[in-house]
């Protein structure tokens, strides 16, 4: 089992930028591919960032691109998504996601999944 922690969400004004990070306990997520995802109030979960294990490759939902930037530190056993320029409609709770053996930006493509943590952006 894989347990997921997020962190560094808060209240920021638009423009400003923020950094989240997923802490990985139980097992090493070195050869797991790890993704971002977002859920607003009334809306579908949507994976924002994703990166496979190796790092050469990773995924933006194009609303997010040149702003948002995701990382991985297999040392630390954590990931990251740095994000920048952010909008009001950046605003939802942000999930870290990871898994063993596939890749991808559909929910169905990870099994673990961290318990979110709240991005409030003002205008």
């Amino acid at each position: 089992q894989v347990q997921l922690v997020e962190s560094g969400g808060g209240l920021v004004q638009a423009g400003g930028s923020l950094r989240l990070s997923c802490a990985a306990s139980g097992r090493t997520i070195s050869s797991y591919a790890m993704g971002w995802f977002r859920q607003a109030p009334g809306k579908e979960r949507e994976c924002v960032a994703a990166i496979r294990w190796t790092g050469l490759k990773v995924y933006y939902v194009d609303s997010v691109k040149g702003r948002f930037t995701i990382s991985r530190d297999n040392a630390k056993n954590a990931v990251y998504l740095q994000m920048n320029s952010l909008k009001p409609e950046d605003t939802a709770v942000y999930y870290c996601a990871a898994d063993p053996t596939r890749w991808g930006f559909n929910k169905s493509d990870y099994e673990y999944w961290g318990q979110g943590t709240q991005v409030t952006v003002s205008s």
